[in-house]
């Protein structure tokens, strides 16, 4: 392949059609169905068993002649790239019989549908446990061998460097190179990572470097252009790109990355340090301060919003000459104050953000996962920062964004994998084009969900849970507690502390630790306590003696904002035919109800439950699904508000480019 082919493929950037709206939207959405029906299952189990069936051709060959077998297929799919679908099942057998050698792993034959479900562009439905991370390496053999880059996203830095170095063997038993890139690689490790034929990284990671590359472009994005720089100024250094452009894409916990995450855009920007700024975001701090809720203004739980009433709009107004100068003018100074309403109001210490080493560091709401690069953008983090009396920092100037949406539809191929993605497939169709297809589990499920316990308030619901965890460790059985946010899960470990059980506690603020806590969870009465990322990605095995206990049992401390998020949680319980139970504890005062439940609904459903009526269950029910049906809304049309955004910052722009803004 000569230079210049190798620079095209280095620098294009794949277009997709954006998604179908009206009744083109409707036939695309009847697409997508057709795309994940039942029968797509019933095939790739067909063809599975098929591809099992051949394990005797495999077994009997001598390591060097199978290794041989494996060079002669990569060979072949490196020639005629994507056209080798006839050669699929037989090379399928064979990296099965080398992942058994190399790993001493042989894939199930659920496993084999999923590596078929990824070659073919769909996401993989998988439960807990069932060898997702071995599903992709089978897959990611097959993109590898056409010599085209493929990224394996994963959710955090330990997860991308662990699953490149423990897979290492078998990559290299089939002739394919990998690498990880993680957030503390310098440029030239990330040069190497991305330089191998499989290259394990995070989501952030990949987006970022990928702005980076376009940003090293410039104006030479296009082709032609660069083509004609190279004649003109045939001794202008290159630009230096890292990556070696966007061919293939397995994405493992999808609907984290691809749902979770992506209702924020990933944003490469400069700091642009001022007295003056700082000087102005401690003046409107000051002004908010002397607000009042109920008085000057009022706040939309729902949908988390401040706004200002007349008495409000006056006395910023009447203060507006305490900040400076240039940000006096008409609405200026209404709109700054609104954010750091915002900021008291609806942003939490433990919940959105935590401060460590007198900084602000976001919380990322969905996994509990600090994310201490990021911040918000608009003077929001300067108004929290305000709001817990430390420095201000500087306001950074934006040079690039993309959506997360935007940026993994340009991949030519995308696949992915979660054990949590039905209530979201229509979604990931019309976003991604990713049909989700259900893969069966090895053995069948034993876990048992209790139905939801209902009570009247926060207290008396976490003296419940304390109880219950108590009851589970004086049988042996070991407990996983998960909370939605650090300061709930810091409230439950002093309860447990004040009883005097021992527990270990997984949040934003350790989550270093995290793939050790989460691995010791299964041990007889073992107690663990963790956010919303409760260790995806680690396996929970089950200590001696817990499976004759009844498994592990998880406690969910309240709803989530999506059932998927739930069976997050409770699918960590009972993974390969172990037993295992689940139950979740809700209040009426719990703040994902107060925000979404109409309020003559809220106010029967906390009436009955102190009461302690029949129809309490039952309206429980029915609120719990009504909440989380408005969430999701919401969540979605911020996810779409996102694309259109970046969609029309393009057009406004008039860049070919994806990301120049």
């Amino acid at each position: 392949m000569n230079a210049i082919t190798i620079e095209h493929r280095q620098c294009a950037v794949p277009r997709r059609p954006e998604p179908r709206t009206g009744i083109d939207g409707v036939v695309d959405h009847w697409i997508g169905r057709r795309r994940r029906r039942k029968g797509v299952v019933e095939e790739l189990r067909r063809e599975a068993e098929a591809i099992d069936a051949k394990a005797e051709d495999w077994k009997f060959l001598s390591e060097p002649a199978l290794r041989r077998h494996l060079l002669e297929f990569r060979e072949k799919f490196r020639r005629q790239g994507r056209g080798v679908e006839s050669l699929v099942p037989d090379a399928l057998a064979a990296i099965r019989e080398a992942a058994d050698r190399t790993m001493r792993m042989r894939p199930f034959t659920v496993q084999i549908m999923g590596a078929l479900a990824l070659h073919r562009g769909c996401l993989a439905e998988m439960a807990t446990g069932e060898g997702k991370t071995l599903t992709a390496a089978v897959a990611a053999v097959l993109a590898g061998w056409t010599g085209g880059p493929c990224h394996i996203v994963t959710v955090n830095d330990y997860l991308a460097q662990r699953d490149a170095d423990w897979l290492r063997p078998l990559y290299e038993f089939c002739g394919v190179s990998v690498g990880c890139v993680t957030s503390v690689m310098p440029q030239q490790d990330r040069l190497r990572g991305y330089g191998r034929d499989v290259t394990y990284t995070t989501s952030k990671e990949v987006v970022a470097d990928f702005l980076r590359d376009r940003l090293r472009l410039g104006e030479r994005h296009q082709f032609a252009r660069r083509l004609l720089r190279r004649h003109l100024a045939p001794h202008e250094a290159p630009p230096g790109l890292v990556m070696r452009g966007l061919d293939t894409a397995i994405i493992d916990e999808a609907d984290s990355v691809l749902i979770d995450e992506a209702v924020t855009p990933l944003i490469i920007s400069s700091p642009r340090d001022s007295a003056a700024m700082r000087e102005l975001y401690e003046g409107v701090w000051r002004i908010a301060r002397r607000l009042h809720a109920g008085t000057d203004y009022a706040i939309d739980l729902r949908y988390r919003e401040i706004v200002m009433l007349p008495a409000g709009r006056r006395r910023v107004e009447e203060s507006a000459g305490e900040l400076p100068e240039a940000w006096r003018g008409s609405g200026r100074p209404l709109e700054l104050v609104e954010q750091a309403l915002n900021a008291r109001e609806f942003f939490r210490k433990g919940k959105q953000y935590v401060v460590e080493g007198g900084q602000v560091v976001i919380v990322d709401e969905f996994t509990g996962r600090m994310m201490p690069m990021r911040k918000w953008r608009h003077g929001l983090h300067q108004a929290i920062e305000a709001k817990e009396g430390l420095p201000i920092s500087s306001v950074d100037q934006t040079l690039a964004r993309i959506s997360f949406q935007r940026y993994f539809r340009l991949y030519l191929k995308l696949a992915g994998m979660t054990g949590t993605a039905r209530e979201a497939a229509g979604e990931l169709w019309q976003s991604y084009q990713l049909p989700v297809i259900p893969i069966p589990t090895n053995r069948p499920v034993r876990r048992q969900e209790a139905p939801d316990r209902i009570f009247s308030s926060i207290e008396d619901k976490l003296q419940a849970v304390v109880e219950e965890v108590a009851r589970c460790h004086g049988t042996g059985r070991p407990v996983l507690v998960g909370t939605r946010n650090v300061v709930t899960s810091q409230e439950v470990a002093g309860r447990l502390e004040a009883r005097g059980l021992p527990f270990h506690l997984l949040n934003a603020l350790n989550d270093k630790e995290e793939a050790d806590i989460v691995a010791r969870a299964g041990q007889p009465g073992a107690i663990t306590i963790a956010t919303n990322m409760a260790g995806r990605g680690t396996d929970i095995v089950l200590g001696p003696g817990v499976a004759a206990q009844g498994g592990l049992h998880v406690i969910a401390t309240e709803r989530h904002e999506s059932h998927r998020i739930d069976r997050q949680l409770f699918g960590r319980a009972a993974r390969q035919g172990d037993p295992g139970s689940a139950v979740a504890f809700i209040s009426a005062e719990d703040e994902l109800l107060r925000r979404f439940t109409p309020g003559p609904l809220l106010r029967l459903f906390g009436w009955s439950v102190r009461r302690g009526l029949p129809l309490a269950r039952n309206l429980g029910r029915v609120t719990n699904r009504l909440v989380q049906g408005r969430a999701q809304a919401q969540a979605s049309r911020s996810r779409q508000s996102v694309m259109k955004l970046d969609v029309w910052l393009e057009e406004a722009t008039s860049y070919s480019g994806p990301i120049r803004h």
